[in-house]
Order: C-alpha cells, then structure tokens, then sequence
C-alpha cells in the first residue's frame, strides 16, 4: 500500500517537473493541482502543443479546459477521462451543465447531481449557480474534440444526438446573450478615464499610454496590450497636419493575434497623442527593448515582467471608478467595442475601420458599428417624425 502511494507521488512530482518546462504557457500557480488532475498523456500532449507553436493565451484555455473536464470526469464517472470520449460521457456532459432550473425544482435528479457539484466547487472549478452559458459549454466541447485529435483520435463531437442534445438544451433553458463588456468605451468615455491620469506620477504615465494605444491601434485585446514588446514597434515619417506641426506616427506589427497566426505582418498606426503618450512612458520607465508595459511597485519600481492580461482589465475599471462611472459596467474588451463603435460615431466607413481593429469578420464588426447608428436613426424615431 505505501509503495503504491510512493510510486503516485512520484508520478505527481514528475508531471509537475514536466510542467515546469512549459510553465511561462500555463498559470505556473496551479501547476500542482495540474499535475494531480492530469495524466501522463496529458502533460505530454500540452508540451506537443508548446512545441507546434499554439498561441500562449489558446494554450491557456485549453489547460484551463482540460483540467475542468478531467475534475468533472473524476467526480461523474471516479475515473480519469476516457480517450476518445464515448458518445454517452459527452451527453452526460451535456446534461450536467445545460439543464432547465425550473424543472430542477421538481426533479432533483435533473442537471448536474448535487455530489458532482459539490466535489467541482469544493476545488474551485465550480463558482456558478445553475446551468452553464451554453457559449461555455460549446468551448469547453470544442477543446475536448480539439485534444482529442491532438492525440490522433476521433471523437463523437459531431454526431446527430451530441448536436440534437445541445440544440434542445439551449432552447429548454434560453439565457440572454451578453457582451464582453457592457458598454463600450467611446471617445466621451475614454475621455473621462484620462481625466484620471493627470498627476504624472509613473502609474498615470503608464495607464495613460495603455488606454490611448488600446483604443487608437483598433481597440486592442488586453492580451495584445499586455504582450507588447519594443521590438514590435517602428517609427515612422511623421504625418503633415495642415498648418500645424508635424504629427508623430509609429507602426505596430502585431505578430500573432486571437485572429492570425503571424505570418503575415499585421500592422497598425499610431499617429500623434497616442504616440506621445507611449514614448513618454517607454522614456519615463526607462523602457528601450523587451516588454512595453509592466507592473509598478509600491516604491515606483517598474518591474521587467511584462503586465498579466488580467492587469489591463483591472486598469479599466479601476480607472472607470475613479471617473465616477459604474466600473461593472466597463471592460478591457470595451476598448474594442468602443473603437469601432466611435468609429461609427465620426461617420468612418467600416472597412476603414475594420483595417485598423484587423476584425476579420464582417458581421461581427458591424454589430457594433450599426448600433451606433441604429439609435438615433430615422426608424427609432418613426413617432418623432
């Protein structure tokens, strides 16, 4: 009995060493619990997938993912999950997390059972109430089907009932679509989020050039924001403003984004305050190569780690407070709405837009650029006529 526990902590120890080689990919903080939850193939199959170059932050979600499901696996079945998954474990996925609440009130056998949900949020895997967003549950099923094919598998993912399952779900228990962010961060917004960095202090400096290069370079994603490095960004021939001086213009090749796989140099312009406000924080901070923004000490000690994604986020709704705005209400992701959306707002037409935020779909973009229109326009106030 004690050699068979000896030989698991070994296997553990040696899974978290393994995830130790891939830890600037994965959050190195639950790299213990990892290591518990995953098995051998997996730890090697997150390593194949380092080595083929998947993006940092899809690597992350996958993990993320993949740990879910093999904690989930454990507490339905007692047993670590089957590869490839059977047809029968991913519609008990299904009905564990898509269910109908108010029939749950009738039938306690309905949804996920209370053992399953207890063991999940005992380990802190489980903080909803009620059923997932079904957007969760379709990522969460398109990254099983994902790593099954990494292992050279087929899986069930497509077949007639899985589909039929999730279709019927959804329409059983409908849940209202939400936006990433709120509201967007229009100009009037962004504005008022300035207003707050006007001490000059190093925090100010630098929360200033973040919110000013988020928005202007297209409404970044906060992972862009955060990942930016000074080898990423080229000066170029200033831009003529009419009677007025010259305006500063810099270039930002993106590499690869949530959208493209860096091959092709993606770039995007910078030209005049934006621009100012970067290369006084990157002087400010001392900042000539590596990563572009970074955390800040209690003492002003600019660290030479670049800044978490989640940091950016902060920074948002920090700032949206501090401007006296409902800080639930904003997010790193209404820079990106509010971009296109002010886009909208100066009469810029969408593909003109669309070339700086690099929104590689039509429709999603003018989601956002028609309701900007939509409000005010002539069918909204058909009684006002």
């Amino acid at each position: 009995m004690a050699l068979a526990s000896s030989n698991q902590k070994s296997a553990v120890d040696r899974r978290a060493e393994e995830l130790d080689t891939i830890a600037s990919v994965l959050p190195l903080e639950r790299r213990d619990e990892l290591a518990e939850l995953l098995t051998d193939q997996d730890v090697e199959t997150l390593r194949h997938l380092v080595n083929q170059g998947m993006g940092d932050n899809t690597l992350r979600a996958l993990t993320s993912d993949l740990a879910y499901l093999e904690a989930w696996g454990l507490a339905a079945t007692g047993r670590s999950l089957p590869w490839p998954a059977p047809e029968a474990l991913l519609l008990k996925f299904v009905a564990h997390h898509l269910w109908d609440p108010q029939r749950r009130e009738t039938d306690a056998d309905h949804g996920m059972p209370a053992a399953v949900d207890q063991n999940l949020r005992s380990q802190g895997f489980l903080k909803t109430v009620g059923p997932h967003a079904p957007a969760t549950v379709r990522r969460r099923l398109a990254n099983w089907s994902t790593l099954t094919k990494w292992r050279g598998l087929d899986g069930a993912f497509a077949s007639p009932p899985l589909k039929s399952a999730i279709r019927l779900a959804i329409r059983a228990a409908p849940r209202q679509r939400l936006r990433k962010s709120a509201k967007a961060v229009t100009g009037d917004v962004l504005a008022k989020l300035l207003a707050t960095c006007a001490t000059g202090s190093l925090r100010d400096v630098r929360d200033r050039a973040i919110l000013m290069v988020a928005f202007a370079s297209g409404g970044r994603r906060r992972s862009e924001i955060a990942g930016l490095r000074r080898e990423q960004l080229s000066v170029e021939p200033p831009i003529e403003a009419g009677d007025g001086p010259p305006l500063p213009s810099l270039a930002i090749h993106l590499g690869r984004t949530k959208t493209s796989t860096g091959e092709q140099d993606d770039v995007v312009y910078l030209t005049g305050r934006p621009v100012e406000a970067l290369n006084a924080w990157m002087t400010a901070a001392k900042i000539d190569r590596g990563s572009v923004f970074r955390g800040i000490g209690r003492w002003g000690t600019v660290s030479k780690r670049t800044l978490d994604p989640q940091s950016v986020n902060a920074i948002i709704k920090q700032r949206a407070a501090m401007a006296g705005l409902d800080a639930t209400e904003f997010s790193a992701h209404g820079l990106r709405s509010g971009y296109i959306t002010e886009a909208a707002n100066q009469g810029i037409p969408l593909l003109e837009a669309m070339e700086q935020s690099r929104h590689r779909s039509m429709q999603q973009a003018s989601s956002y650029y028609n309701s900007a229109s939509h409000r005010s326009s002539r069918a909204a106030r058909l009684l006002e006529a």
